[in-house]
């Protein structure tokens, strides 16, 4: 279910079965002439809609202005807007502390900008997972008091440690779209292959190879895109979900 659509009897009923509860989280971005600046933030939503068809999940509205740097192009005429990452711990921090004060105990944020990179971190997933960390920990100090980890109640913590109660920690978790499995299955790109598959799987009004131009390095294996090729990836990434959502 969409949050934003949803009335509190719907949310206390999310809340008290553990749905899970997903923020997309993404940037605006040049991705060459041929795809939507969105296209990062799309392909985590256009996925969470075909999830949201076959489990139940709260499904937040998506955080588009991440900081997707000017590495790739400048921004003058191309679209990117980037918000400094300093910028966004504190609006991460507001978000998820919003989310606990709720009720929600099973909170997850997906990115799929600069996820490749995910084990040592790029800054808009650095952000949100550095704001979850402190929240939580601010959240326990606050509710449970000093000393809730070394008290009694918390001697599982370390036996079962990926269960939601026995680790708090738990609680809100920020994951790539893709994981290295799928990396090494399927195409990780800029507007190449890979990146253009996908969008011409989950949303191909927003492609247009009509535009497309071979002038940069990053896309020139776009020529090799189809929709069967997004339609595999797709497919990969929603049996990683149901796994992490389950």
């Amino acid at each position: 279910m969409r949050y934003e659509l949803m009335n509190p009897s719907q949310i206390r009923k999310a809340i008290a079965e553990r749905w899970p509860v997903v923020l997309p989280l993404g940037v605006l971005e040049y991705h060459s002439e041929h795809l939507p600046v969105g296209m990062d933030t799309l392909a985590v939503t256009r996925t969470l809609e075909l999830l949201e068809k076959e489990m139940d999940i709260v499904i937040l509205p998506a955080f588009y202005y991440g900081a997707c740097s000017f590495a790739v192009e400048k921004p003058e005429g191309k679209g990117s807007i980037h918000v400094d990452s300093n910028v966004l711990l504190p609006m991460a921090r507001q978000i998820f502390q919003g989310l606990l004060r709720v009720g929600f105990r099973n909170i997850h944020a997906f990115v799929h900008h600069q996820s490749e990179n995910f084990s040592s971190g790029m800054p808009t997933d650095l952000a949100f997972r550095l704001a979850a960390t402190q929240i939580i920990f601010e959240f326990l100090d606050k509710t449970r008091g000093e000393g809730w980890w070394g008290d009694n109640s918390m001697d599982t913590y370390y036996t079962a440690h990926d269960d939601l109660d026995a680790n708090p920690f738990n609680w809100i978790q920020c994951h790539p779209l893709m994981d290295a499995e799928i990396i090494a299955n399927y195409p990780f790109d800029h507007a190449g292959a890979g990146e253009t598959s996908l969008m011409m799987a989950l949303c191909p009004e927003a492609v247009d190879m009509g535009l497309f131009s071979q002038e940069k390095w990053y896309v020139r294996s776009a020529t090799e895109a189809s929709r069967e090729l997004g339609e595999k990836g797709v497919a990969m990434i929603l049996a990683r979900l149901r796994k992490l959502l389950a």
